[in-house]
């Protein structure tokens, strides 16, 4: 019997929250084709190495990335699981909007 992973609310908004900040966004598209080490990431993105793992550290608690050790450098690659784990929630919602019956403002005009 396979189970299904259901992740938490936390880790939905972890996951949010890691990716609403432009640098680690980013990181998160440079890691899209291809696996890069810190020195690698800091190049690409011309930010000190301090600054970039900080946000590092955020994505990693996010589970969006996965760090590897090779000798003395430290690896990132993307953890695609928990990209999935996102898009199954925003998919609940695109699910949610055949359900809902029309808006009767259909302007797009905020009602107060």
């Amino acid at each position: 019997m396979q189970t299904t992973f259901t992740p938490s609310s936390t880790t939905i908004m972890a996951g949010f929250h890691a990716l609403s900040d432009p640098l680690r966004f980013q990181v998160v598209e440079l890691l899209r084709s291809q696996e890069l080490c810190v020195c690698e990431l800091c190049e690409k993105l011309q930010v000190s190495q301090s600054k970039l793992s900080f946000h590092l550290k955020t994505l990693k608690e996010a589970a969006l990335v996965r760090p590897r050790q090779d000798g003395r450098w430290i690896y990132y690659s993307l953890n695609l699981p928990q990209f999935v784990a996102l898009e199954q929630y925003l998919t609940e919602y695109r699910r949610l909007a055949v359900m809902l019956p029309a808006h009767p403002c259909s302007d797009d005009t905020p009602s107060l």
